[in-house]
């Protein structure tokens, strides 16, 4: 017996439409491995409508004045919070998430950064108008870019979707977005939502479209000579790419393409706090997330003591459905995840030791169990590569400069986190460490005033924060006469 499949459409000027050439593709519940939907695998013609509308409807968005964006932003989060339920039952099919911790982890944070962008469409700065040279005054417009491509990854795909939408529209930006193909049900449902409060306010229905699609529809969205800027959080290989494709026309590029997040645990700490809060940070979400805790340095002192409290850790964490309320997490996102992580654990070198976890849990859908690796060093490809999957890696130093090497000896630079008592050596390594956060005695936390991003091959430009929403302005020089 076949079930049939839901059917998923793009969302372009106020409608929900099919591809232009009726092309679809599979999305599968990660929990199971059964696909539950049809999305469109849009091209080149559905690209192109989906860009004329955002065009058509930025000269009257850009023109409002702030307050009117930002009442429609407020509204837009107050639907965020009357449908939550639907947006969390949505973003656990796309993913594969516990219920309890979508509904207490994504959904307060997202609501709460729709709001803060809210008002800081009424907060943009610029240095005051002067005059630096005689008879002529010189004042700095902040301006919306115009349209803006967006690519959202699968590892929180409804998150990174307010992320992106929600400054690029409080500065006056219109929006086209691609969620993942894995995971495009809950951004299909944020365009319902979305078109819904900007026809009840009257706003053109361009301001916001939801195209579906693989890596070539992003390509064309990059490529495509209306958009101003392109937005994508991804793989280093696809921003690599995006960068590229955006230099043909000079696009402006914000990139967020991952990381490699140091862990430093000095020999003061208190092991079973740092412990606990670590393999938290480490396995949420199975690991995917860009800022995961994902590789513990260790001083040589503590070693097989913090090693030994970890694997406990890891035993005594969940894996397990949606609906299963003492889980931490669910499956890793799709099949070639889960044959990317455990390809890490295959070719995992002699000298290493799985000290927990270390194997898929059960035949269906694709469930990696929390799995800690020790005995490891600075070139294994396991501290090197981005693993993305609930595996927690431990290394040794003997001192604070070769904490330092070992933490800054990767290609990524998004996170990291500090682990001591000693005030003074917490603000040495926050100094030393390359990387475009620093947590001390904590990993993990956001807020939305503050920046997130990195450098080195983790990308440029800033999420969340005043840093975020300039990011979607440009400045303008304009100079007047006094005679």
């Amino acid at each position: 017996m076949t079930t049939e499949l839901r059917r998923l459409r793009n969302y372009i000027d106020g409608e929900f439409r099919d591809a232009a050439d009726g092309r679809t593709t599979e999305v599968v519940n990660p929990a199971t491995g059964e696909p539950y939907a049809t999305a469109p695998l849009s091209g080149a013609a559905d690209v192109d409508a989906a860009m004329a509308a955002a065009e058509a409807a930025f000269p009257a968005w850009r023109d409002l004045v702030p307050g009117e964006r930002q009442k429609a932003l407020l509204k837009i989060a107050d639907a965020f919070e009357a449908r939550a339920e639907e947006l969390i039952a949505a973003e656990s099919e796309n993913t594969g998430k516990p219920l309890g911790l979508t509904r207490d982890e994504e959904i307060p944070p997202m609501i709460d950064q729709i709001r803060f962008f809210a008002g800081a469409a009424r907060m943009l700065e610029g240095r005051s108008a002067g005059e630096y040279m005689e008879g002529l005054t010189s004042i700095i417009r902040r301006e919306p870019v115009g349209v803006c491509a967006q690519v959202a990854p699968w590892n929180y795909p409804m998150m990174m979707a307010v992320w992106k939408f929600a400054p690029a529209l409080a500065a006056g930006n219109t929006v086209v977005i691609k969620p993942s193909d894995t995971t495009p049900a809950s951004t299909v449902l944020i365009a319902e939502i979305i078109g819904g409060v900007l026809a009840e306010l009257g706003h053109p229905q361009g301001v916001f479209n939801v195209i579906c699609g693989d890596r070539e529809t992003g390509r064309l969205m990059v490529e495509h000579p209306v958009p101003a800027m392109a937005s994508i959080t991804g793989s280093v290989r696809a921003g690599k790419q995006v960068a590229e494709s955006a230099s043909k026309d000079v696009k402006r590029v914000h990139l967020e393409l991952g990381g490699k997040a140091p862990v430093v645990v000095f020999e003061d700490t208190d092991i079973p706090k740092a412990v606990e809060d670590i393999s938290v940070a480490g396995f949420f979400n199975a690991g995917q997330d860009c800022t995961a805790a994902t590789r513990v340095l260790v001083h040589e002192s503590i070693h097989d003591e913090f090693v030994s409290a970890l694997a406990k850790a890891a035993a005594e964490t969940r894996t397990g459905a949606p609906d299963d309320e003492d889980v931490l997490y669910g499956p890793l996102n799709n099949a070639n995840q889960l044959a990317q992580v455990s390809g890490f654990i295959d070719r995992l070198p002699a000298h290493a030791k799985v000290e927990a976890g270390g194997h898929r849990v059960g035949e269906k859908g694709f469930f990696y169990a929390p799995t800690v690796v020790s005995g490891l060093k600075q070139d294994d490809e396991i501290i090197q590569n981005e693993v993305f999957g609930p595996v927690i890696t431990v290394q040794t130093f003997s001192d604070e400069a070769q904490a330092i090497s070992y933490a800054n000896g990767v290609e990524y630079a998004l996170a990291s986190s500090v682990w001591t008592k000693d005030h003074a050596r917490a603000m040495r390594m926050s100094r030393a460490l390359d990387f475009g956060c620093v947590w001390i005695n904590t990993h993990i936390p956001l807020v939305a005033e503050m920046p997130h991003g990195g450098f080195k091959k983790s990308g440029y430009g800033k999420d969340l924060s005043a840093y975020g929403f300039e990011d979607y302005t440009r400045i303008k020089h304009v100079m007047t006469s006094l005679g």
